[in-house]
């Protein structure tokens, strides 16, 4: 594995050096970082490289949409506990009420990625095949092998926790408490990258 650390200057990847630049020419790069560190940013610079990107985040809320009575019959019971409603007025699934629920307890969260991850590696499949060149924006990529299997290199980008934090609280309107949350579970988050056979980029946003 090699490893590269590397800092955004000048919102610019032109003047990386050659090697890198090299580096960046592979058919399929996953895109990874911590809550609000700037990687749809930084994937929008990596589109000039003549990639097509893929959110894993969009997907996840198609996979939801897809398994909407499977993740009733799991999580209805456990909400009701909490007086968490994880059904809209509309009757669609409230992705901001599961996620307090599945953020707050581990295991509920990995029921969860059990029943969308298997739906979401197919959709990504799919766009790979009709891709000459892409970006996997997936924070949690290496929770799937299938996806894994399929990269060649790995890009993961750092920023520090306050300016990730600003920006969580203006983008996504959470409470500090469940930002809070988030950040911890994601704390370990580049070591699960490390673990894999695959050249890394670290990009200091």
């Amino acid at each position: 594995m090699k490893k590269y650390n590397v800092k955004l200057l000048n919102k610019n990847f032109e003047k990386l050096p050659s090697d890198l630049k090299n580096t960046l020419n592979q058919p399929v790069i996953i895109l990874s970082g911590k809550m609000a560190s700037g990687k749809n940013y930084v994937c929008s610079l990596l589109e000039k490289f003549g990639y097509s990107s893929v959110d894993a985040d969009i997907l996840v809320h198609q996979a939801i949409d897809k398994s909407k009575n499977k993740i009733l019959e799991t999580f209805s019971e456990s909400a009701g506990k909490e007086n968490i409603l994880i059904l809209d007025q509309n009757g669609n699934i409230n992705r901001r009420s599961l996620g307090k629920l599945l953020f707050t307890h581990p295991e509920l969260l990995a029921k969860q990625e059990a029943i969308v991850y298997p739906i979401i590696t197919q959709m990504i499949d799919d766009f790979i095949q009709e891709h000459k060149k892409t970006i996997i924006n997936a924070t949690v990529a290496y929770k799937s092998p299938q996806i894994m299997e399929k990269s060649n290199l790995i890009i993961f980008v750092q920023s520090n926790c306050i300016k990730r934090f600003l920006r969580a609280r203006k983008r996504d309107k959470l409470p500090p408490s469940q930002i809070i949350k988030r950040f911890k579970s994601q704390k370990k988050l580049i070591k699960n990258f490390t673990k894999a056979d695959k050249e890394i980029i670290i990009i200091k946003n």
